[in-house]
């Protein structure tokens, strides 16, 4: 008996009626998630995800994600998805993506280094004598 996959970001969704099987991972390790399941709720790893559906596997790249199973619906909530059945290409593109939100986050902290260092040179200059 199947289930219903319901996966949303922040631009769209997309919904799969006849999921036979889950497998994910978050961080106490790879998990799988069968109709019927217990509900359940976890946070998954950013990386590649898989489902199954009458016609194969399909894999589903996110950069992390809220998974929440109950009642043969599984939801996911994430900022961005991505669905290919080629692992190859889809293993290009999620690094492609991790390297994307590496480097703005790289440039957030130098951003934020900057701005601390201008703080600090502006309370120097107040607390000197005659600033």
């Amino acid at each position: 008996m199947p289930f219903v996959m319901q996966l949303q970001d922040s631009t769209h969704s997309q919904t799969f009626e006849a999921v036979t099987a889950f497998v994910g991972e978050d961080a106490s390790g790879s998990f799988g998630l069968l109709s019927g399941h217990a509900r359940f709720m976890t946070s998954l790893q950013i990386g590649l995800a898989r489902f199954k559906e009458e016609d194969g596997w399909h894999y589903l790249a996110t950069p992390g994600a809220l998974l929440y199973f109950d009642d043969n619906v599984l939801t996911l909530s994430t900022r961005h998805f991505v669905i290919d059945d080629d692992y190859t290409r889809i293993s290009r593109i999620l690094q492609e993506q991790i390297l994307e939100e590496e480097m703005a986050l790289l440039q957030q902290k130098q951003s934020l280094r900057r701005m601390e260092e201008e703080v600090l040179k502006r309370l120097w200059k107040l607390n000197r004598p005659g600033g």
